[in-house]
Formats: C-alpha cells, structure tokens, sequence
C-alpha cells in the first residue's frame, strides 16, 4: 500500500483549509479541543447537582435566604444583588477582552494593552467577590440545630423572619474543651472547631423566648420553609445534637449538606479557571507591552486567550443561572 505524505508545502486543501484545518491555526484548534473536554465536564458537574437538588427538592436551600449579604451593608438583607453585579462584572470583561482583540486585528498595540489591562482588572474583581462570597458562606449568618436524625432546624419570629442565634442562646457555666494536638489525649482527626454555644445553651434561650418558632428545612408548597407550632419546635428542639454555623463539608446551617458540597466544588472549579485566565492574561498583557506580537505582525496569541476568557464567562452564565436563579 502507499502513503500519502503531505508536507508543508503541498497545496492541497484538508477539510478545505489546506494545513489549517476550518482555516484555524493549530493552536486555535487545540485550544477549541480544550474548550470541548472542558465544557463536558462542567457539564457533568451542572448534570449532577441538578439530579441531586431534584432527589433532595424538598430540603434544597432557597438561594434568596442564602446570598443576602452586600460589602459595607452588614444587616442589610440583599438578596442576589451582589452575584448580579459579580456576574456583569464578569460579562463586562468579556466584552473587553472582544475590543483587545479586535484591536489586535488592527495592529493597535496601545489599545490591546488597555483592553487586556480591564480585562484584568475585571477578572482580579470577581476572583476577589467570589473569595468574600465564600468567606460569608462559611462564617454564616443565623445559626442552625442539627438533630439526631440529621434534620435542620432554624429560628424565626412569629412573623416568620429570621432570628439568629446569638440573639437569644444563653451562656452556662459550662467547661467546654476542644481538643488538639497539644494536649495530653488523643486527637480525633474528625474532630471540629466547637461552635459558639453549646446545645443546651441553645435550648435554654429558647425556652426563655416564648416568641420563638422553629423551622424546619422542608419546603411548602408555596416554596416557604414549614413553621412549627411552640409545642412542636420544643419537641423538635429537644431532638438536638448539634449546633450548626455556617457551611462545610460537613454540615450546613442552610439546608441540604450537599448544596455545600456542590456549591464549594463548582464556583471553586470556575474561580480557579477564572484566576487561570488572570494569570495568563498578565503574562500575554506583558508580552504586548513588550511588542513581542507586533514584531510577529500578529496578536493571535490574544485571540486565543480571549477564547479561554469567553468560555469561563459562559459557564458562568450556567453556573449562576443553575445556582442562583433556578
């Protein structure tokens, strides 16, 4: 049998584009194959959490109760306001990074450093919101009671609004010890931080407000959380093991433990794809400035980040449209 061996020289065409495929460079073409892979496993991610939140519908947390929180408005309850702004942020650097290349296509050397640098800056902003996002996730806000059967419970008012815990635990003359590594027993490797208050301190607080209600994780079917009556939250609360602040892995004050678990892993695998485009935009920022590619007659190198930089936003538009709005 014979080979055919086409060398760079050879002019006829393969997939019509000669030695660049669909007319695309081969860089190009390897960063599309990366943008594919990469799609189908933030699909899978997205496929996941979907079954999971619809196993688990009953008991999801309700993302308006969950990111209320705004810079410099402590105690201001601002549902979703921060992560839209996150996101035209976001969105808006794209666009940024379109104008770079454009200009890059024009050989404007002035213009693509300007473009690139708000690119930056707008990707450096996002980073840093998702950073003080996570933070407020962790740290929590209201408190929770874990019971022995795994259930959550909240406090509210009789008007059905949030009461933190703080606002009513007591304190007990009780010695609480965590143990670590430094002390003369055994360490537990799953041993925790101890929570502000204790059980019992919870309980107690509780019985001395009589204006108090619990409420459980369990949706209605008006999309609110179910409301026991006095007597039921204090058979409920009688049931109580843990006390719950903020989220982990381990357990979450606002609902279903795997919202955490998924919420962690996914904005944390985007912002690590965010934080990579930063990194090699400043590194293509600096090759511009030095005129590394109008030496080269070509700013193709831009083109290409800008592919990567566009792909992060669009599976952020998926991410916050299954997270947040759905």
């Amino acid at each position: 049998m014979e080979a055919t061996v086409t060398t760079a020289n050879n002019e006829e065409k393969t997939w019509g584009g000669g030695n660049e495929p669909l007319k695309a460079s081969y860089g190009k073409m390897m960063m599309w194959f990366f943008i594919v892979s990469d799609a189908l496993t933030f699909s899978g991610f997205l496929a996941a959490y979907g079954f999971s939140r619809f196993k688990f519908i009953e008991t999801w947390p309700l993302a308006d109760e969950v990111f209320t929180h705004f810079p410099f408005m402590h105690g201001v309850s601002a549902p979703m306001y921060y992560v839209a702004l996150m996101t035209f942020i976001l969105i808006f650097s794209s666009v940024t990074m379109v104008l770079a290349v454009d200009a890059g296509h024009h050989l404007k050397k002035t213009k693509v450093a300007i473009y690139m640098f708000l690119t930056i800056i707008g990707g450096l902003i996002f980073v840093g919101s998702q950073a003080w996002e996570w933070k407020n996730f962790i740290k929590g806000e209201y408190g929770a009671v874990e019971t022995v059967g795994g259930s959550l419970l909240q406090f509210v008012d009789k008007e059905g609004h949030r009461v933190a815990i703080a606002d009513f635990a007591v304190k007990l003359p009780e010695q609480r010890e965590a143990l670590t590594r430094s002390r003369s027993r055994w360490f537990l490797e799953d041993a925790q931080a101890l929570p502000t208050y204790t059980v019992a301190e919870v309980q107690a607080g509780f019985k001395a407000h009589p204006d108090l209600l619990i409420r459980t994780e369990v949706l209605t079917a008006k999309k609110k959380k179910t409301v026991l009556s006095r007597q039921d939250s204090e058979t409920r609360l009688a049931q109580a093991k843990y006390v719950v602040e903020g989220a982990n892995l381990v357990r979450n004050e606002y609902g279903s433990k795997l919202f955490a678990d998924f919420f962690f892993f996914i904005t944390g695998f985007h912002g690590f794809h965010v934080f990579s485009g930063v990194i090699i935009n400043i590194i293509i920022f600096f090759n511009v400035l030095l005129g590394t590619y109008e030496k080269r007659k070509s700013y193709e190198m831009v083109e290409k980040v800008g592919l990567y930089w566009h792909f992060v936003d669009l599976v952020w538009v998926f991410v916050f449209t299954v997270f947040y709005l759905v």
